[in-house]
């Protein structure tokens, strides 16, 4: 059979020798491939942590300590997050309200507490401007908007979207820094009108308002960074589709026991029926 096959028998001899591979092994081949399938279906966001948890929901009985060392072996990781810089411009004569907030960021339920922001976004045209509102609760992303400026019409219009979505609790409170935007009297009279109170952060403290940073460091680690934008309207889909389709709907956050927002948000509601 070996002359036939063009073999030696030497090789023959060596391939019955060696060891079979074991069942733990197979196993492992099996269980990257899973890790490798979640890996990219996160975008390639994903760490061990939430592919950990990935894993437990889809049922299976894996350890954290194993998905980590399968995905270090196979050099699978996620994004490395770029260093935070401040950006906000309170140089102005509106008045601003105190820190009510105090980082008290996790409410009991959602549209009790509001936190806005604006960052800055590079594209080949320019720059472009995203303003977000974010429901401390769930920390989904109720309103947004893009724009190509920082006028006040911007966050304006953020706060309209989520306005138009939801209906916050009496005396609601919105948190923001002290940036003009948030202080002029447009954005004020429309927190007035819907009776939200207004709340922000202490002058050059960005940490004050740590949970809108965070969902911009994340969005830009998880997309922005990851490639040129050769046009805002360009950049301007792939936000509104990382928002609407991934951030609430689909990742996993580690803050609500690895459950996404709108998950997050019904199973209050359900449990909140029963």
């Amino acid at each position: 059979m070996c002359r036939a096959l063009g073999l030696s028998r030497s090789g023959l001899y060596a391939w019955r020798r060696r060891p079979r591979t074991s069942p733990r092994s197979a196993a492992n081949i099996q269980l990257v491939t899973r890790i490798r399938a979640i890996h990219e279906a996160s975008r390639g966001t994903y760490g061990s942590p939430r592919v950990h948890a990935q894993l437990k929901y889809d049922g299976d009985q894996v350890g954290l300590s194993r998905v980590e060392r399968l995905m270090r072996k196979e050099g699978i990781q996620a994004q490395v997050r770029r260093r935070f810089r401040c950006t906000t411009d309170s140089k102005h004569d509106y008045p601003v309200a105190s820190n009510s907030l105090d980082r008290q960021f996790n409410p009991e339920r959602p549209d009790q507490v509001w936190a806005a922001d604006i960052t800055y976004i590079w594209t080949l045209q320019g720059w472009m401007y995203l303003a977000v509102v974010i429901d401390l609760y769930s920390r989904r992303i109720i309103g947004w908007s893009m724009q190509d400026h920082m006028r006040t019409d911007l966050v304006v219009n953020a706060m309209a979207m989520a306005l138009g979505h939801r209906k916050p609790e009496k005396e609601a409170l919105h948190h923001s820094d002290r940036g003009s935007q948030y202080a002029s009297f447009a954005y004020q009279k429309l927190l007035e009108q819907y009776g939200i109170k207004c709340s922000m952060s202490r002058k050059a403290n960005c940490l004050d308002n740590a949970v809108a940073e965070s969902f911009f460091g994340t969005l830009k680690t998880e997309l922005i960074h990851r490639r040129a934008w050769p046009t805002r309207e360009a950049a301007r889909s792939a936000i509104h589709e990382y928002i609407e389709v991934f951030y609430n709907r689909r990742r996993l956050h580690s803050r609500l026991g690895y459950t996404g927002p709108v998950q997050f948000e019904a199973n209050f509601h359900a449990a909140n029926a029963a």
